[in-house]
């Protein structure tokens, strides 16, 4: 198992849509629901050129087939959306792990990767994160990754058929003054 973390692309949006499909179940509990075509490459192909958002993927070089260009898998991906600049510089983080990699310490090395982004390439203060709040694993994830948990939202989200509560962290990357102008 050879595993990278690189940013993601529209030309990711294939790989990404079988990907997704094929961890459909795994994630279920904990996404909003997904219209049919959201598994489609051309839906995530539009995610992916979304303005206010940055995807980084991580993909299995070693694990090879004839449909995945490159000879990648994708088996996980973070995304920062709602990116705002100015005095506010923050984002939303998503993430997910194929199902067969969970356990392996990948969705936090995935974290702290974009969180180095955030601040390096992006030049972002905060990060935040909510899970529902039966979502342990992820929220050790976030802990592990410099995450503090910063209050409990009451139907924050609607996931998987119903409006959940939510915990809600944040990290904060630096307190050095934004750009003026």
């Amino acid at each position: 198992m050879t595993i990278s973390i690189r940013p993601a692309d529209p030309t990711d949006a294939a790989a990404l849509a079988r990907a997704l499909l094929g961890n459909r179940d795994h994630i279920q509990p904990f996404e909003p629901r997904r219209p049919e075509t959201y598994y489609t490459a051309e839906e995530q192909a539009a995610r992916l050129s979304a303005p206010d958002s940055r995807s980084w993927a991580l993909v299995d070089r070693e694990e090879t087939g004839t449909e995945e260009a490159g000879g990648e898998r994708i088996v996980g991906l973070a995304t920062l959306s709602g990116i705002a600049l100015g005095p506010f510089r923050s984002a939303h983080l998503g993430y997910w792990v194929d199902a067969r990699y969970t356990g392996r310490g990948l969705a936090t090395r995935l974290v702290g990767h974009v969180c180095r982004a955030a601040r390096e390439e992006l030049g972002l203060h905060r990060v935040e994160a909510g899970t529902v709040l039966h979502n342990t694993a992820s929220q050790r994830v976030l802990a592990k990754s410099g995450f503090e948990r910063i209050g409990t939202a009451p139907r924050y989200l609607h996931i998987d058929g119903a409006w959940r509560d939510h915990h809600l962290f944040q990290r904060i990357l630096h307190d050095e003054d934004p750009p003026i102008g």
